[in-house]
């Protein structure tokens, strides 16, 4: 092994050794978790705020522009016909779950993956909502996404709710939109209430959700970053790892359980 690669194995290990006293820890996941299930991210070159500015697709002109609709749906449904599957970084998340240290993972991600992969639902606190269903702006309806996309497939460029004929759109917390009420509570909890805090494949710039690692650290939990490039909170973490989440993920988890086995 070259120097590089024992400097990385050391640091691994380091990182695991954090983790081992942990008993509530917080996975916090974003794109980078699911780009090995063949799913773009939206910051790298050739995601997909390379191909649109992200205002573009933002909440109020999603609701007032229906050029802006068309061109969401045509993006989800290049989204729905992925047909992505969990790779190992969740599998390693459900690892963690198994052996009695994992309090939930908050993800940034709206691919569902997380319990694909065998995460029950209560563990798993999705901040930007889901792109699985659709809603009805006006009143409420919510439905399978593969109905409407079904919908577009067949012609409709911008489909209507078909119980009142309102806007319909993910159900995902777009730009300009807040998160809901009850989620945020739930992700400030688990914060809260947890003693590590791991944030991966996350750029860790969009807020609120990046202000939950600060939050983690200042109240005395041990951060640990696993991300491809350098994150604005690099300095803050007690570890950080630069990598391919599918790779150090499951590495990390592996080095916390060698270092304390499963209860």
């Amino acid at each position: 092994m070259d120097v590089a690669g024992q400097a990385a194995a050391d640091a691994l290990e380091r990182a695991g050794g954090l983790l081992a006293g942990a008993e509530r820890v917080v996975v916090f996941s974003g794109a980078g978790v699911s780009t090995d299930s063949g799913i773009p991210d939206f910051r790298s070159p050739g995601g997909l705020w390379s191909r649109y500015d992200p205002r573009e697709l933002g909440f109020r002109r999603y609701v007032s522009d229906p050029g802006t609709r068309r061109l969401a749906w045509r993006l989800r449904r290049e989204l729905h016909r992925l047909e992505a599957r969990p790779n190992p970084a969740h599998l390693a998340c459900v690892r963690l779950a198994e052996a009695g240290r994992l309090a939930g993972v908050i993800t940034q991600n709206i691919d569902g993956l997380h319990t694909d992969a065998g995460l029950p639902a209560e563990l798993v606190c999705e901040v930007h909502g889901t792109g699985r269903q659709f809603v009805c702006l006006a009143c409420g309806e919510r439905g399978p996404m593969g109905e409407a996309v079904a919908r577009v497939e067949a012609g409709e460029e911008d489909p209507a709710c078909l119980t009142c004929g309102g806007i319909i759109k993910a159900a995902t917390v777009s730009f300009g939109q807040n998160i809901p009420a009850d989620v945020w509570a739930r992700a400030e909890a688990l914060t809260a209430a947890c003693d590590a805090f791991v944030a991966v494949g996350s750029s860790l710039v969009v807020q609120p959700a990046a202000g939950l690692p600060v939050r983690a650290s200042r109240q005395g939990a041990t951060l640990v970053i696993v991300n491809r490039e350098p994150t604005p909170l690099d300095d803050l973490a007690d570890a950080v790892l630069h990598g391919e989440a599918g790779t150090l993920l499951p590495a990390l988890v592996s080095a916390a359980l060698r270092a304390r086995p499963q209860r």
